[in-house]
């Protein structure tokens, strides 16, 4: 009977943060669209995947949000024959949303005019209601591009209100898998797992001008150019295709030119280890 007694409290002491941890709001990041103009703008194609993926790992480390990771998302794409379709429209967006178990759509694209230009444009879909709120838009003059993922990232963070759900409330369908009474999803959600984040060292957490939770990358004094960002959109094509070796021998590239960029350090390490 004490054991079962400590067991019964065991349980009631996880519940509240387990029921808090499902309140967050669950939010996928769509691989963003090239509006790239001039004779190079095929050269940019694959670029948005490079984009989400740092958007991903830069607002993961937003305690009050849950974000889906890319893998997720790219198994999505490929599954409902997507990868090649271009611009994703709201609609599709919003199915994709109750497959995946999200409440909240981050849809965008992206322009660079090859003179040094740099347009990023955001918008928030809730799934639920359909509504589109907080369009963004983002210039840069210079050729950082990390640096203005972090700024869309913080804003995104901040300015975007994404009221959490209330414990009990069912949305289009939850991260648990379970889709809603009232709209049945086309496909059960699988679990949405959150893209992970390595903690920071706490030297790097004391500038008070940056989010909490901004990630090392983004606070680095050097920037990650254009060409950097396509060689880690090259490397996660190629780890898509399963081509690890390839995918490896890109990301080494990525380090080489910025050593700073924890992620493709990290993928580096998973990639040579499996």
């Amino acid at each position: 009977m004490k054991v079962l007694s400590r067991v019964a409290l065991a349980l009631l002491l996880v519940a509240p943060s387990i029921a808090l941890a499902q309140a967050k709001p669950v939010i996928a990041v769509m691989y963003f669209d090239n509006n790239s103009i001039g004779k190079d703008r095929a050269d940019y194609d694959g670029v948005g995947k490079g984009i989400a993926d740092m958007l991903i790992t830069d607002m993961a480390s937003n305690s009050s949000v849950r974000v889906v990771e890319r893998e997720r998302i790219q198994a999505l794409l490929t599954e409902q024959s997507l990868t090649k379709a271009g611009t994703i429209d709201p609609q599709t967006a919003i199915r994709l949303g109750k497959i995946v178990g999200a409440q909240y759509m981050i849809t965008g694209g992206f322009m660079s005019d090859g003179k040094g230009t740099f347009v990023l444009t955001a918008r928030a879909i809730n799934v639920e209601t359909s509504a589109i709120s907080n369009p963004t838009r983002l210039t840069s003059k210079g050729d950082d591009v990390l640096a203005l993922i972090a700024q869309l990232s913080t804003k995104l963070n901040s300015e975007m209100k994404l009221p959490a759900l209330h414990v009990g409330e069912a949305p289009a369908a939850t991260p648990s898998g379970q889709p809603s009474a009232e709209k049945p999803a086309e496909k059960a959600a699988e679990p949405a797992k959150v893209a992970e984040v390595k903690p920071e060292p706490k030297a790097e957490q004391k500038a008070p001008s940056k989010p909490a939770g901004q990630v090392a990358q983004a606070k680095s004094h050097r920037k990650m150019d254009m060409k950097t960002v396509m060689l880690l959109s090259k490397a996660l094509e190629e780890e898509d295709a399963g081509n690890r070796s390839k995918a490896v021998e890109l990301y080494r590239l990525v380090v080489d030119k910025f050593p700073d960029y924890a992620p493709a350090q990290q993928k580096i390490k998973k990639l040579s280890q499996s």
